[in-house]
């Protein structure tokens, strides 16, 4: 068997999810979503691609992910990785963290989105996972107590920790070549509702349009297209939430000089028109 895998929840309150892979593996979606995420990888490596940064992922290592923040998993040097996903909304952090969630969701508030705690308080974090696996896997009577315990116990120690010692941006993964095409990253996430095509790109950071797109690809996970694509549609989203302006002139501040290029890709991405996504969001 080259995958193990079972979840418990539901995606729009509280989910988790293990996995075990033996085979090598990329993450095929290109995403971002609308809740929380905390990534434990229990075992193997991995290449994490978060915001604008890559980073090396190692057996112990907690990842916190924020609402809408575009991210990737690549594979690294092992062939096969365990990993423990638990996603949760606003909603649910509200009902269930009360005056608590300030201290809570530290962690995902801090410089870096990858958490490398001390021995002792990451064998505690694995001992939480771990059992909530443990839990789900074999669904003894009461098991489902379990996972929102998990989750609290997994936050408030990592919150607790980074009060202590706040996470800066990490520098190992800071290659030439990976700090080249952060750079493009920070670029385009600061101009996507402008012009960008790849030759300009190229020339503009100095390198030819057939290295920043294979590079861009080896690095990020993802295509140079498709990162401009899901950039523009995520802002898309946003003001399609938060504001009133029409969908014409979201289409035009997000980067689209064709309205309807803009309604295919966004329903492509985001799996409905976007007026439907206004009505939606509203509910």
């Amino acid at each position: 068997m080259d995958m193990e895998a079972w979840s418990f929840g539901s995606m729009r309150a509280l989910y988790m999810e293990y996995v075990r892979r033996t085979e090598p593996y990329t993450m095929q979606i290109d995403h971002f979503h609308p809740f929380y995420e905390i990534y434990y990888l229990l075992s193997g490596s991995r290449i994490y691609f978060v915001q604008d940064r890559t980073y090396t992922v190692e057996a112990g290592d907690l990842v916190f992910i924020s609402p809408n923040v575009l991210h990737k998993t690549l594979q690294s040097r092992d062939p096969g990785h365990e990993r423990f996903v638990i996603h949760f909304d606003d909603a649910y952090a509200g009902q269930q963290f009360g005056g608590h969630a300030k201290l809570l969701l530290e962690p995902f508030r801090q410089a870096s989105p990858v958490l490398r705690l001390p021995p002792a308080e990451q064998r505690t974090a694995d001992r939480i996972v771990r059992r909530a696996i443990d839990e789900i896997r074999l669904k003894p009577p009461g098991y489902e107590l379990v996972p929102p315990r998990a989750l609290t116990d997994l936050l408030l120690l990592a919150g607790r920790y980074v009060r202590d010692f706040p996470l800066s941006a990490a520098e190992d993964d800071r290659s030439p070549k990976i700090a080249k095409i952060s750079d493009v990253v920070r670029h385009i996430n600061g101009h996507y509702g402008e012009p960008l095509k790849l030759g300009e790109l190229a020339e503009r950071f100095y390198v030819s349009p057939y290295h920043l797109s294979r590079t861009f690809k080896e690095v990020t996970g993802f295509t140079f297209s498709d990162y401009i694509a899901l950039t523009r549609i995520k802002e898309a989203q946003r003001l399609l939430r938060d504001t009133d302006r029409s969908v014409a002139d979201i289409a035009i501040a997000t980067g689209f000089d064709n309205f309807s290029h803009f309604g295919k890709t966004f329903k492509k991405i985001a799996r409905r028109s976007p007026r439907d996504f206004r009505r939606e969001s509203r509910l």
